[in-house]
């Protein structure tokens, strides 16, 4: 049983042994030998994947018999039950603990000579490591976390630029606070998908956020596996792509959203790639028959790409002639009408979130996932103040650091807690503190004019300030102004 193995093993010796003879070029290395070396990496790297989980099926074993018998690395009469008892493949999954001798002395010779073998390396591996993971018909969680373990070890040692620090504005949220993002509306004409990797540096380079990335990861190689299995005509798992996101505001729901839709158009799940937003605004009409067709009208906008529902919960609320239940069917139904063409996700707060999926049948079973936003922790709420601060020309003494982090831990965390929302609202009280200090300076400094002290930081908040920013508690998702 191949299942495409061969082909994959074939091709990674072929392109590392290409690499391996650019690499000893002008040296005294024997280069009769480097493509058995290529050769014994990727058996390496597939019995690796294959001992990710410690299942060992007997497709697995077939298919790495029918790859390397052939290269005279196993024998041709080996079966699944031969391999097992001469233990090659058990313990061989610490082979992913680190980069390889391979790829390290690929990457020491890029930084010598300013070339890319190292990425061709990474390129051949993710394609080798996604297809032993394609070989059973549904891929193991232990398989997709060793995998997904493996790719970020191998990105974080790529040479090259270190991966960015987060613009100010790729934390995400709407232009003005309170304000829901304008809807987007597709090109007429889209550049060519951008490479996975370049949109999970992205992702990386986002504050905080640790678990969400690892589910937005997993979800990546997942549906990268069920591609491979597709192209092959091998049954794949009918797997829901639709998400519900759930979190308090300001927690980078829409950001994620964003690259979440560039993610799906690299693997080819949607075609544009474009995202959508929509608020209960945008989806409910004040006359009876017409909500329907505004939803379908605000489907048809984000067909081939995503639609976001923010706040989706509030499509339950409301009077008897409310037409918010309209709403609700409408979107369950244009949700299985267009299931394979555009990916749906709705957001909100925890809580309101399960009492939505509640309402409608629907909802359960076709938003199976759910996404958790954790609120941030007060150093990542200092971290994006400075991101902040540094897009309007502001740099914070460590002083005023400090009084920022003690600033956000005397806010109660909670239901509704403004996450992102809450270092905007800091920075904004401490320009407006900034320039009223200046004022009595007769000719201050460039320095003076661009850094914020101490005493330019709020005071703790008090319980007044609490109960008047949960009245005031709705608004943009995200903490920081999107970029264009």
């Amino acid at each position: 049983m191949d299942r495409g193995l061969t082909r994959a093993v074939d091709r990674f010796t072929q392109a590392l042994g290409g690499a391996l003879r650019r690499a000893a070029a002008g040296t005294t290395v024997d280069q009769s030998k480097l493509h058995r070396d290529a050769l014994v990496e990727a058996f390496n790297l597939a019995v690796a994947f294959i001992d990710s989980d410690n299942r060992h099926t007997d497709d697995e074993l077939w298919a790495l018999v029918a790859a390397f018998a052939h290269h005279d690395l196993l024998p041709g009469m080996a079966t699944p039950d031969a391999i097992r008892r001469n233990d090659l493949v058990q313990g061989k999954r610490q082979w992913l603990n680190k980069p390889s001798d391979m790829f390290v002395t690929l990457r020491q010779v890029d930084t010598t000579r300013g070339t890319a073998l190292a990425r061709v390396y990474y390129d051949e591996a993710m394609t080798l490591a996604h297809t032993v993971l394609s070989l059973d018909h549904y891929p193991s969680d232990d398989e997709l976390k060793a995998l997904v373990e493996f790719q970020r070890l191998l990105m974080a040692a790529l040479p090259g630029p270190a991966t960015p620090r987060p613009e100010p504005g790729a934390q995400g949220v709407s232009p003005a606070d309170g304000a829901l993002a304008a809807e987007v509306e597709p090109e007429e004409e889209l550049p060519p998908p951008e490479p996975l990797e370049d949109v999970l540096v992205e992702l990386d380079a986002l504050i905080g956020l640790d678990e969400v990335k690892e589910e937005v990861r997993l979800l990546s190689a997942l549906l990268r596996v069920q591609e491979l299995r597709r192209q092959r005509g091998l049954p794949v798992v009918d797997s829901n792509k639709h998400l519900i996101f759930s979190g308090n505001p300001g927690t980078g729901k829409t950001t994620v959203g964003r690259l979440l839709a560039r993610i799906y158009r690299s693997l080819g799940v949607v075609e544009k790639g474009h995202l959508v937003e929509v608020d209960r605004a945008g989806l409910v009409a004040g006359f009876v028959g017409q909500t329907a067709t505004k939803v379908t009208e605000v489907f048809d906008k984000a067909d081939g790409g995503v639609l976001l529902i923010d706040e989706a919960y509030s499509l339950t609320r409301g009077g008897e002639k409310d037409f918010g239940r309209e709403a609700i069917d409408a979107v369950v139904k244009n949700v299985e009408d267009r299931r394979d063409s555009m990916v749906v996700i709705l957001a909100g707060y925890p809580r309101e979130m399960q009492e939505l999926v509640a309402t409608n049948p629907g909802f359960q079973s076709r938003f199976p996932k759910t996404i958790y936003f954790p609120d941030y922790g007060n150093g990542e709420l200092v971290d994006i103040l400075l991101l902040i601060a540094e897009k309007g020309t502001y740099e914070l003494t460590d002083e005023a650091k400090e009084a920022s982090e003690a600033w956000f831990a005397a806010h109660e965390r909670g239901h509704g807690f403004g996450n992102g929302r809450l270092a905007r609202n800091l920075f904004e009280a401490a320009v407006s503190r900034h320039a009223h200090r200046l004022i009595q300076i007769e000719d201050p400094s460039d320095k003076q004019l661009t850094t914020l002290e101490a005493t330019d930081i709020a005071s703790v908040p008090t319980e007044s300030d609490r109960e008047l920013r949960l009245e005031g508690d709705n608004g943009s998702d995200d903490p920081i102004t999107e970029q264009a």
